[in-house]
């Protein structure tokens, strides 16, 4: 019989090592591993906070505003800004006018 070279040995065994090394990996980053560690290896996170300015209580009609437009520039809903407006005409908005957002 011929001699088995030792790459033909080494080869399988280094193959087992590597998949037995990633099943290791995977197994510790699903459990999360301990969480001092883990709290100790993550950079700090840093959140901004933000603060939420009020609505406005009006707007003033620009050159070609739509009432969806407005609606969606302000985050009222055109229903709202109709019930509140009831005298406006949505079809002649007129450059200046002023509409209520809330009450």
């Amino acid at each position: 019989m011929a001699e088995s070279s030792p790459a033909r040995i080494a080869a399988p065994l280094a193959l087992v090592a590597a998949v037995v090394g990633i099943a290791v990996v995977i197994a510790a980053s699903q459990k999360g591993g301990s969480s001092a560690t883990a709290r100790a290896s993550r950079p700090a996170v840093h959140r901004t906070v933000q603060h939420h300015k009020p609505r406005p209580r009006t707007v003033v009609v620009r050159s070609g505003d739509t009432l969806s437009a407005i609606a969606g520039r302000t985050g009222v809903a055109v229903e709202t800004i109709q019930t509140l407006n009831p005298g406006v005409d949505p079809q002649a908005l007129q450059t200046g006018q002023r509409l209520k957002l809330t009450r």
